[in-house]
């Protein structure tokens, strides 16, 4: 998908264009061949370079090529490819081609952009290119924390349930949060790198008023790596402390198996031995043997129950 947007330099009008203009925001969604031409060939991309930052394992990172600059930062996604509630990364390309354009590349949609092309970001213009690129890292870093948060509460839910829970769902579900803090965790370091690139100059033109944006991002970028180790912590933590009770619950199990096998093995033992081919003398006349030694058994094994009770292995 190409969309085309502009800001009117005279009346700060935002809307969509059919055609390229000096100053428009150029993005691609899931570029088509035909798209990836197109723009390769209106403003002077190279598609070689186009299509290298489609690959989902491109990792964030600075580059140039022929007057075309390019930022590559890591964006948190939802993914249930495996029926699990993950959350992964993919690549954002920036690129500031020749300070004339503005093109984003996205291999999804991402909601965090709707949010320019919808008009909901304030003193968005597209003419001013260091200033856009910044609102997006910005808003990059807040869609971190805002992730981050809903991954706490999935905890707190998960934590909640799993001392409770009588299948694996509780633990898959651990597991796949414990990955989607991997994988946020890596990606934060990565556009951290990015971010300090950037604040050291070299990379997009800076001015006075947008160095303070600039620092917000970093910081929010940094508030948001700190948070996903807190929760990484919290959720091994968590981990093994299931791990604890579930051998604890198993060893109370086979304990309490082990006092019902002790209990029972006294009436089997006294019907055995009063099985045998022995004679008791009058004992085994006796009508009331049968109910004697049914009351021995039933006896002697309160009696072990009790012992064993007390021992606490019942």
């Amino acid at each position: 998908m190409l969309k085309i947007y502009n800001t009117d330099l005279n009346t700060n009008e935002f809307r969509r264009l059919n055609d390229f203009e000096i100053g428009c925001w150029v993005h691609l969604e899931k570029p088509t061949e035909e798209e990836l031409q197109k723009v390769s060939s209106s403003l002077g991309i190279k598609k070689d370079f186009l299509i290298s930052i489609l690959d989902d394992d491109e990792k964030p990172r600075i580059d140039e090529e022929d007057g075309t600059k390019m930022l590559l930062l890591d964006v948190p996604v939802k993914d249930s490819s495996k029926g699990l509630h993950e959350t992964k990364t993919l690549p954002l390309a920036i690129l500031i081609v020749r300070n004339d354009y503005i093109v984003t590349v996205a291999l999804q949609k991402y909601e965090f952009l709707e949010e320019f092309s919808s008009g909901k970001v304030k003193e968005f213009y597209t003419y001013k290119k260091s200033r856009f690129v910044i609102q997006i890292i910005y808003r990059l870093a807040v869609l971190y924390l805002k992730t981050l948060r809903d991954i706490d509460k999935k905890i707190e839910t998960a934590e909640s349930k799993i001392l409770t829970a009588t299948k694996n769902e509780e633990l898959v579900n651990l597991l796949a949060l414990e990955n989607s803090l991997t994988y946020i965790i890596t990606a934060l370091q990565s556009n951290g790198v990015v971010l300090d690139k950037i604040k050291k100059g070299n990379v997009i033109e800076m001015y006075i008023e947008d160095e303070d944006l600039l620092d917000d991002a970093i910081i929010e970028n940094s508030q948001a790596s700190n948070m996903a180790d807190l929760y990484r912590g919290i959720l091994s933590s968590t981990t093994d402390t299931v791990a604890t009770v579930i051998s604890n619950n198993l060893n109370g199990i086979m304990k309490f198996l082990a006092g019902i096998t002790i209990v029972i093995s006294i009436p089997t033992m006294i019907a055995s031995f009063m099985g045998m081919n022995v004679s008791f003398g009058k004992f085994s006349h006796n009508p009331y043997s049968f109910f004697f030694l049914l009351g021995i058994s039933f006896l002697l094994s309160i009696i072990i129950a009790i012992i064993l009770k007390k021992k606490n292995m019942l």
